[in-house]
């Protein structure tokens, strides 16, 4: 009888400790899933901000790419001679055999014809 009294107390202090470790190694096992977690954070919203930032980069691209076609395109039509002599005479350039005429007040007369008008 005595030796059943003893292993029973030694079996529930055997039981308590594995429970103990247990929950030790699971706290220990919590403690460094958390330490992990925090030291992928700074470089995952790191990650997150550049690629951000990259998108935005591309969609500038692009955008300044469309400029540089409108603005290649421009150049082309200024090379025409049609635009060319149309910036000319907005300069007052005539060609040879032609005569310059400047008329002064042609505002006041649109001011008139839109009054006569109405």
């Amino acid at each position: 009888m005595s030796r059943g009294k003893r292993t029973k107390p030694r079996r529930a202090a055997r039981a308590h400790r594995r429970r103990q470790r247990s929950s030790a190694r699971r706290f220990v096992v919590l403690l460094l899933a958390v330490l992990i977690a925090l030291l992928y954070a700074g470089p995952l919203r790191s990650y997150y901000d550049k690629r951000e930032l990259v998108r935005s980069e591309h969609a500038q691209v692009a955008l300044l790419r469309s400029q540089h076609a409108e603005l290649k395109r421009q150049i082309e039509r200024a090379r025409m001679p049609e635009a060319i002599e149309r910036a000319a005479r907005r300069l007052f350039y005539v060609k040879d055999g032609e005569r310059l005429y400047i008329v002064k007040g042609i505002e006041g007369w649109r001011r008139n014809q839109a009054r006569a008008g109405r």
